[in-house]
């Protein structure tokens, strides 16, 4: 896993990235909250798709809905970024749609935009 820091609008975002995936189930998302944190003092991140399990998209495992309320529990604001046109869900496509109209998760194209939001919320 690596990290980098970018300051933006006087806001510090860790932006990581990995080829392993970081985020398979509960324990590890608070791991991952605990360690970016700890390392960088950040409570703001980037994340690319390919970090977080499979199963993370398919929401009738609902790891989604678990992973993401530890992240608004410990007030980290996550943008994860990728292609999410790849997949076919309405359900999938619906909770992204209303995770990208609040302020604490987005699902984001590329870290541009993922800067910008997480450096304006």
């Amino acid at each position: 896993m690596n990290i980098n820091v970018v300051e933006e609008n006087n806001v510090k975002i860790a932006i990581v990235n990995s080829s392993d995936i970081l985020i398979t189930d509960v324990q590890s998302a608070l791991d991952f909250i605990a360690t970016v944190g700890f390392e960088t003092g950040c409570t703001r991140i980037i994340l690319n798709k390919s970090a977080i399990c499979n199963d993370f998209f398919d929401l009738s495992t609902r790891i989604a809905g678990e992973i993401l309320q530890k992240f608004v529990n410990y007030n980290t604001k996550i943008a994860i970024v990728g292609d999410f046109s790849v997949y076919t869900s309405k359900s999938l496509k619906d909770f992204i749609y209303e995770c990208n109209k609040g302020k604490d998760i987005f699902f984001l194209p590329d870290e541009k935009r993922a800067i910008e939001r997480l450096s304006r919320v």
